[in-house]
């Protein structure tokens, strides 16, 4: 999947995500850890039914921001550094990925929830994956930028 989504990349796509992987070359194996973990706790729970814009699609969204930082906080020991990083990396793929201006919108807010969660809650020890869960069957549909911003900490989806 990965070789496949590469082989997709302009050239220009391609250049700007090398440029952001060289800069901190250390978190690359985190990241795909925490990115691998996503895909088959997604597929575990929901089969193929997270590739939509649904509340599964939401759960995932939050949980791979979640795993990223969970993965590259035992590296960086900075909770600021590892969200900073887990928003760089997913917001480059909304930029690259073909979304309408509203999916790409739903993503990084559900992206930001499980960022959020992290930092809220390192210290602790949380079942993310059931508060997730949670968090998921109370999603908000959403058919507008101003839904998102209303939601404010709540996970967002389009359609069922």
């Amino acid at each position: 999947m990965l070789v496949e989504r590469l082989k997709k990349l302009s050239f220009k796509k391609f250049f700007i995500l090398g440029g952001v992987l060289i800069l901190k070359p250390f978190l690359i194996v985190p990241t795909y850890k925490g990115t691998r973990k996503t895909i088959s706790t997604c597929n575990e729970c929901f089969g193929k039914k997270h590739h939509g814009d649904t509340r599964s699609n939401a759960f995932r969204h939050a949980l791979w921001n979640y795993l990223i930082c969970e993965q590259c906080f035992e590296i960086t020991g900075s909770i600021e550094k590892t969200t900073e990083w887990s928003k760089r990396i997913t917001d480059l793929h909304e930029d690259m990925s073909p979304n309408s201006k509203l999916a790409k919108e739903m993503d990084l807010h559900n992206n930001k929830i499980g960022r959020d969660l992290f930092a809220e809650n390192q210290t602790i020890q949380l079942d993310h994956v059931e508060e997730l869960q949670k968090m998921t069957r109370n999603a908000v549909k959403i058919s507008s930028s101003e839904d998102i911003k209303a939601a404010k900490t709540e996970l967002v989806y389009i359609e069922d």
